[in-house]
């Protein structure tokens, strides 16, 4: 059976020879991607059926035994807690973040993790897309990686980093690193790399090859300025697992955020510190996002926001300031500009707070970006307090999400957060229990 390539239009099928910028079938534009097409026998043709081609044999559900899934530690707590408990063998991880962010970083050590001293029994394959070996080589050094279990290979073709990959296995091959997959490409096809074409069938090739070896697969994606992963849509779901990483650069703290996850949940979040030595996994959270000796200064609100199992207690800022401008300035950090704009007309509306001539700025003390509405309440409490000027005891903590009415609605594991709360020495809780509108709680704390 021979292969060549084709331009297909993803939209409806449409076979091409040359890249045009409109399909002549349909008329989408930019839908045509080249695509490797196989000739012969047994060639699938819409409508027909290949006379070659067996039928597959079908399992009953109810015949299926239920396993165990093995996992893997990657001996890297917080990178455990994401995916779920650790890798599963022939897994395939695709990690995504802002440039600079740490995700080599964090590639390294997990390699260094993975891999022992004695190089024949249990290796790691970095794949140097886009630095040198020299260049892997120096951060290795500043981060104190050390171990002989490291290959390095520099090659962009993909078909020659899946031959070597095979040729690792009498040496109990652990994991494959690849950086990055926008770099991989194959002489099959005649598009650059990073193009649609090449990142899709680059990634498909060393997911079936992981796949084949039971081998652990990590795939770094470059990200576009809408913030999303580069590359075909395709590439986020032929993978088992992507995971984002996020935070400030000005900050030390990174998120390791779980968006697609098929062996573990998807709700999961790891909490680094980067430091001279690289990454360090924290497990004291609320350490990072509170301030413990907190001083007593209105416009300051504990909240707990849930992240997959566990409840982390961050610190919401507020700050009122007047203004003579004829449209006052509404600046959010960590949480959503609209959800604030939304709060302050309920402030407006239904607690007789007359914000309309104030700039309001709300932060989230840490960096960690809050997207639940359990903050709501909180949020409200630390513009009321920055309005009134008075401060609210540092042992309380608000959890509650607002109505358009003005009330208090109860969250998802409430309990849990306000348990959470008592053992980390908040000694009251204000929560949908405690008080019905928003309005009635800000006239007892603060009136």
């Amino acid at each position: 059976m021979a292969f060549h390539s084709k331009y297909v239009c993803q939209q409806c099928g449409y076979e091409s020879t040359g890249w045009m910028g409109k399909c002549p079938e349909c008329g989408t534009w930019n839908s045509l991607v080249e695509t490797i097409i196989s000739t012969g026998k047994g060639q699938w043709v819409k409508g027909k059926r290949g006379s070659n081609t067996p039928a597959s044999k079908t399992v009953k559900l109810s015949e299926i035994k239920q396993t165990t899934t093995k996992r893997i530690s990657t001996k890297i707590s917080e990178l455990d807690r994401v995916l779920g408990g650790g890798l599963v063998p022939g897994q395939a991880v695709l990690i995504a973040g802002e440039p600079g962010i740490g995700k080599s970083t964090l590639l390294t050590q997990l390699a260094a993790s993975l891999s022992t001293g004695d190089k024949t029994s249990s290796t790691v394959l970095y794949v140097c897309g886009e630095e040198s070996a020299t260049q892997v080589k120096v951060r290795a050094d500043r981060l104190g990686v050390k171990k002989s279990g490291i290959e390095l290979l520099e090659d962009t073709d993909v078909d020659s980093v899946i031959n070597t990959i095979d040729n690792f296995q009498e040496k109990s091959l652990q994991a494959v690193i690849v950086d990055s997959v926008q770099t991989m490409t194959t002489s099959d096809l005649s598009g650059m790399a990073g193009s649609v074409g090449q990142v899709r069938e680059c990634a498909f090739r060393l997911l079936k090859e992981a796949k084949s070896l039971d081998i652990p697969l990590f795939l770094v994606g470059h990200v576009t300025k809408e913030g999303t992963v580069a590359g075909p849509a395709v590439l986020t779901h032929i993978v088992d697992t992507v995971l984002w990483f996020e935070g400030d650069k000005t900050l030390t703290t990174r998120v390791l955020r779980a968006v697609k996850n098929r062996f573990g949940p998807t709700d999961e979040v790891g909490v680094f510190e980067m430091e001279d030595r690289g990454l360090r996994p924290v497990d004291d959270v609320e350490r990072v996002f509170l301030e413990k000796d907190q001083k007593h200064v209105s416009g300051s609100v504990a909240t707990s926001v849930m992240q997959g199992t566990r409840p982390i207690l961050v610190e919401i800022q507020a700050l009122i300031v007047p203004t003579k401008m004829s449209f006052p300035r509404r600046v959010a950090q960590g949480i959503d500009s609209r959800r604030l704009e939304l709060l302050l007309a309920v402030l407006t509306r239904r607690c007789g707070l007359p914000l309309y001539d104030s700039d309001v700025f709300v932060n989230v003390a840490g960096g960690l970006k809050v997207t639940e509405p359990a903050t709501d309440l909180a949020i409200c409490l630390a513009i009321a307090s920055a309005y009134f000027d008075k401060p609210i005891s540092a042992k309380i903590i608000a959890v509650g999400e607002i109505g358009l009415l003005g009330e208090i609605r109860e969250v998802v594991a409430q309990a849990k957060r306000v348990k959470e709360a008592s053992r980390l020495g908040f000694t009251t809780a204000i929560t949908s229990k405690d008080f019905d509108y928003v309005g009635e709680t800000i006239k007892k704390l603060l009136k």
